[in-house]
């Protein structure tokens, strides 16, 4: 339990660091919108900054969200009284995040590595690197599927015994 705890801390810690990327996408925004409309200088760099910080934002904050429970689950079939019931189709669900999770985070690592290794440029005007969108991609990957297999793993726990504490770590 100790190694899903330390899983839940690092991966909420992460969650709530990255959450500030949101004020930094929304200076730049800000920035861009009075640069065009007040002063009628437009910037180079301000789409693709944005494209880059809000990407990292939705793909480094999928494991605390899953903390948090607020993907979007289908609870139709979820609300049942039974326990068991309820972390078997968990554990269902967590299977396929789980295979999406280590598909992606392959790929992920696969895109970073040839980003890096050819200093792959975007086509804008500025050629600004690829690696690190593509390195956040493989990082947020790898800890959502971290945090899918603790919940499996939780899951599993509640199949064999739905008394069991198997507490996340509450996010603040």
């Amino acid at each position: 339990m100790i190694l899903l705890r330390l899983i839940d801390e690092i991966n909420l810690f992460i969650g709530k660091t990255v959450s500030f990327l949101i004020w930094a996408g929304i200076v730049v925004l800000c920035y861009e919108v009075v640069a065009r409309y007040v002063f009628g200088q437009p910037t180079l760099w301000a789409h693709g900054y944005t494209q880059r910080i809000f990407g990292a934002y939705f793909v480094l904050i999928g494991a605390y969200t899953l903390i948090k429970r607020d993907h979007v689950r289908v609870d139709i079939l979820l609300n049942t009284r039974n326990p068991r019931v309820n972390a078997g189709l968990d554990l269902f669900n967590y299977a396929f995040l789980i295979l999406w999770g280590v598909i992606l985070t392959r790929e992920g690592w696969l895109f970073f590595d040839d980003a890096w290794s050819f200093n792959e440029r975007d086509d804008s005007a500025l050629g600004h690197p690829m690696w690190p969108i593509k390195l956040a991609l493989f990082l947020g990957a790898a800890l959502i599927t971290a945090q899918g297999i603790v919940e499996a793993i939780r899951a599993v726990i509640l199949i064999i015994n739905p008394n069991a504490d198997v507490k996340r770590s509450e996010p603040a």
